[in-house]
């Protein structure tokens, strides 16, 4: 017996997102790829500005605040 993948529904209530990425919304298609509502550059630049990457503390190399 093997379990049948389940999908949710297309009317299932949408996740809330930070108002800066209003809209977004990502899918992977048949062929593995994934496509997103929102430009790859914008959500770096959220990233960079709102999550703090723990393995880049200790480097003096980089901008205390990158480019805005």
């Amino acid at each position: 017996m093997t379990k049948k993948k389940t999908t949710p529904p297309e009317s299932a209530e949408k996740p809330r997102v930070h108002k800066d990425l209003d809209g977004f919304d990502i899918r992977i298609n048949s062929f593995g790829e994934i496509t997103s509502t929102i430009d790859i550059d914008k959500i770096n630049q959220f990233l960079n500005k709102h999550v703090d990457d723990k393995k880049l503390r200790s480097r003096d190399d980089l901008n205390e605040n990158p480019e805005e």
